[in-house]
């Protein structure tokens, strides 16, 4: 029986059996993250609430650490209040952190808090998704520098806020429950764990792609669309994004609950938990000659 990495590398599906349990073990996943202390904690009681507990105690920590981090009363403030609107922003269509939400002022510009989104980001504590309108490779070249998304480090502290003691929502799947930031969120976390610089693409006429990177090995851009629900097959955003000529996309991936591996007009559709196996291009070993 082939392992997961190498279905993922072969594009095959894993069997039934093998698909039921990693879907439920990616959902654990979901609800403890990946923060050491977290995962003690369930190994040892396999208690939500006790692991919420430490995910709470963690949270205050980045609290704390922030307000050592700036002497001026009033960027603490910002810095804590940036932080707190990372999840109400998840449910926002966007997903992107305003200005002028800051401090609710209209006329706040991005470039006023350049240190509080840089304490965050380079602390660990966030992780940023840079918007691209003209997807070329390397994506660097092309980053839109006041249109960022941020993201909890770990998912477990998200649905910590979210869902708190309620473990229903994610093990059960509800129809009424939109995981949708939930998944953008774990896929974010593992794409940075990887290796990989985090970008999505945002344009007027065409649309929003979740998740873009550089593939290293063909040197081009690879799209990278999450589907929690069941219409995983509708993304017209995406059907745009790799209709364009001029952007020269050879293929992407769409991430879903679905068991099934298979392609279709260039689009592969695989199930989320292979996530995990989105590798960066390896570095050849030895000296490279030329």
């Amino acid at each position: 029986m082939w392992k997961e990495r190498d279905c993922y590398k072969r594009q095959v599906s894993v069997s039934e059996a093998q698909h039921q349990n990693l879907l439920g073990e990616f959902r654990k996943y979901l609800l403890v993250g990946g923060l050491p202390d977290a995962v003690n904690t369930y190994m040892e009681t396999h208690n939500i609430v006790r692991v919420r507990e430490v995910q709470e105690s963690i949270r205050n920590l980045y609290k704390e650490d922030a307000a050592k981090y700036e002497k001026e009363s009033s960027k603490k403030l910002l810095i804590r209040r940036i932080y707190d609107m990372i999840v109400s922003q998840m449910e926002n269509k966007k997903k992107r952190i305003v200005a002028k939400d800051i401090r609710n002022k209209k006329g706040d510009r991005f470039e006023w808090y350049v240190e509080e989104f840089e304490y965050l980001i380079s602390s660990g504590i966030a992780l940023d998704v840079h918007a691209i309108s003209n997807p070329k490779y390397p994506l660097s070249e092309s980053v839109h520098k006041n249109l960022l998304k941020l993201y909890l480090n770990d998912v477990g502290m998200l649905t910590g806020r979210l869902y708190e003691y309620n473990i229903v929502p994610v093990m059960k799947d509800e129809r009424s429950i939109n995981l949708g930031s939930v998944y953008e969120s774990v896929v974010a976390q593992e794409l940075k764990a990887h290796g990989h610089d985090l970008f999505y693409y945002d344009n007027t006429k065409k649309g929003e792609v979740d998740y873009l990177v550089n593939n290293v090995a063909g040197m081009t851009v690879l799209p990278i669309e999450v589907k929690s629900g069941k219409d995983f097959t509708s993304h017209k955003a995406l059907d745009k994004f790799m209709a364009d000529k001029e952007y020269n996309i050879p293929s992407g991936i769409v991430l879903d609950n679905e068991r099934e591996v298979y392609t279709k007009d260039n689009v592969t559709y695989m199930p989320i938990y292979y996530i995990m196996c989105i590798e960066r291009a390896e570095i050849p070993k030895g000296d490279c000659i030329f």
